[in-house]
């Protein structure tokens, strides 16, 4: 009688294999809503002013959300340096940030943004990149730094 009722049990949950309850279902969350969290950031009149005044082939990154909120880094070198060493050419104080975590490149009047190995990623527009080309507008996730970048005339 037990081995019956052990066979039956293990021919059932065979048979529902395929068909598992919602409880037995194994379900990925993802916490972010890009839509939900991408707000078109206004920007000051002190903000659109240096942003204005940008000279030829230099950019501008607004830190809009995280520890700095409002700090403005000048992009005007062809190499810039981004990460939680005090040595690097932009200070980004939080533990999820590399020492050296992201450089800006200038080639060509263009800016990218380029992973230098960090541990946890840089994200441009909620997407892990290695290297990519910056438009007007695109944030930087840095860690808990959100970025917005904003080019100079070219």
């Amino acid at each position: 009688m037990g081995t019956a009722n052990i066979d039956a049990a293990t021919e059932q949950r065979g048979a529902n294999m395929d068909d598992e309850s919602p409880a037995e279902q194994t379900m990925s969350i993802d916490s972010r809503n890009p839509e939900a969290e991408a707000t078109s950031h206004h920007l000051s009149p002190q903000d659109q002013a240096a942003v204005d005044a940008l000279p030829i082939g230099s950019a501008l990154l607004i830190v809009h959300h995280g520890p700095n909120a409002g700090a403005r880094f000048l992009l005007d070198r062809d190499t810039t340096t981004a990460g939680r060493s005090v040595d690097g050419d932009i200070f980004l104080d939080d533990v999820t940030v590399s020492r050296e975590h992201v450089h800006f490149e200038r080639r060509g009047g263009a800016y990218y943004a380029k992973d230098a190995g960090s541990l946890n990623g840089t994200y441009v527009n909620y997407e892990r990149i290695v290297t990519r080309k910056l438009e007007a507008g695109d944030e930087v996730h840095i860690g808990k730094y959100r970025l917005t970048f904003y080019p100079g005339p070219a």
